[in-house]
């Protein structure tokens, strides 16, 4: 049985999702692609814990990034309510 060496993510990955997101212009996939975001950004972060090394800067980065996407949905999730009401 021979083992696959381990291949970290490349940190664009989470990047590129997590870009997608906040420039999505079509509000019905916003939510989706937060959610493929926020998957692509705990993978890298579980990455990087596991790995040796200062990772301090990316993972502010990333603490960021999960940040935002938080208020996005957040901000999505109280435009909906505020539609519904009216």
């Amino acid at each position: 049985m021979s083992l696959t060496p381990f291949q970290p993510s490349a940190p664009q990955d989470w990047r590129n999702l997590y870009t997608a997101a906040l420039f999505e212009t079509q509000a019905g996939r916003v939510p989706s692609l937060i959610s493929a975001a926020e998957h692509a950004i705990r993978h890298r972060a579980n990455e990087l814990s596991a790995t040796a090394g200062d990772h301090i800067e990316e993972q502010a980065v990333i603490d960021d990034a999960l940040y935002a996407l938080r208020a996005l949905r957040n901000c999505l999730e109280i435009r909906a309510r505020w539609a519904d009401a009216t």
